[in-house]
Order: structure tokens, then sequence, then C-alpha cells
């Protein structure tokens, strides 16, 4: 079994990252291999709507000037999915809504691709946001059919911050946990 999870920070090791390391070590623990995608380190831009992965129904969008093709096969290939992305502006990254615009398409127009995979969400917030944030990136698991373990946030502006919020903490360990849990029933 394999976890794919995706930081839509352009911090690396920032706190978005943190919650993400979080619930892939309760995965690791139930020996699930995971594999944690910088959306920051390759470039990825948004949907032009020139509907050739309509026509072509080849799996891949047919923009391939970036790495959208390389991420979509990463979800393909795994049987979970951790999206996670700091709140900017009340919403996800520039990079995490190319990459669900992206794929999302693309799996839409392959008859869902992605359909029961697991997914999990985090959010790194610092005021407010993290509601709707979370939502833009259940509405993509929504979408595609996957079915989601659940959602969790962490608090805190500064890198590290969010290593402070220990009730934010335990809301990532428990769903790492349930997401390994569910992937274990479904696949072992």
């Amino acid at each position: 079994m394999k976890v794919v999870g995706f930081n839509g920070s352009p911090r690396k090791d920032g706190n978005t990252g943190i919650l993400i390391h979080k619930v892939f070590r309760e995965l690791e623990k139930e020996g699930i291999e995971t594999e944690l995608v910088q959306l920051s380190h390759k470039r990825i831009h948004g949907c032009i709507a020139c509907y050739k992965c309509v026509e072509n129904k080849d799996q891949r969008c047919a923009v391939n000037d970036d790495a959208a093709n390389e991420y979509i096969e990463k979800i393909t290939q795994a049987q979970g999915v951790v999206l996670g992305s700091p709140v900017y502006f009340m919403d996800v990254t520039p990079e995490m809504k190319a990459l669900i615009d992206r794929a999302g398409f693309v799996s839409r127009s392959n008859g869902g691709m992605f359909r029961n995979k697991i997914g999990s969400l985090v959010a790194a917030v610092r005021r407010a946001g993290a509601v709707h944030t979370l939502d833009t990136m259940s509405h993509f698991f929504m979408s595609m059919e996957m079915i989601i373990v659940g959602r969790a946030i962490g608090v805190g502006r500064d890198k590290g911050d969010v290593e402070k919020d220990e009730e934010g903490l335990m809301l990532v360990n428990a769903l790492g946990q349930r997401m390994a849990w569910l992937l274990k029933k479904l696949y072992e």
C-alpha cells in the first residue's frame, strides 16, 4: 500500500509539511509506504480548458510542459492521497489549486481514475480561512468519488508553530491512524 502526499506550501519543511509528516508517521507505523511531493519544487500551472483530455482519454493532460502528468500518475498508482495546504487569503495555494484542477479534469474525463481512493486533508492556518481551504480540497475528493477519512488543521504562522498546537497535533495523529486503519481494511 502506498500513500502520496502533496504539500501545497512554498515552504518545504514549514507548518504544512510538518502536518503531512505527522500523518505519514502514523501510516508508516502500520507499514504503509509514503511519498511526499513538494508542489513548489516543480512548475505546475492551471488548466487551460483545452478539453484534449476529454478527446484523448489517455489518462494524461495534453499540456505536457510542467509536472501535472507526473503528479496525476502518482495519484493513480497510490491507494491513498494526503493533500495539505497553508491558508492563502482564505483558500489553497495556487499550486494546490492547479493540481486539483488538472488532476480532476483528467480523472473525470477518463471514467473516474481516482474513484474509491482514500483521502485525508490538512491545513496550516494562522487565524481564519481553514474551513474554506479544507472545503476546496474536500470538494476535489468528493467530485473524484474518493473516500474521505477526515481533515485536520494546525495553527501557527512561523515555521514550526504548529508543533505547539497540542490539539491540532492530536487531531493530525488521529487522522493518520484512521487513514492507516481504513487502508488496511480495504487492501489487506
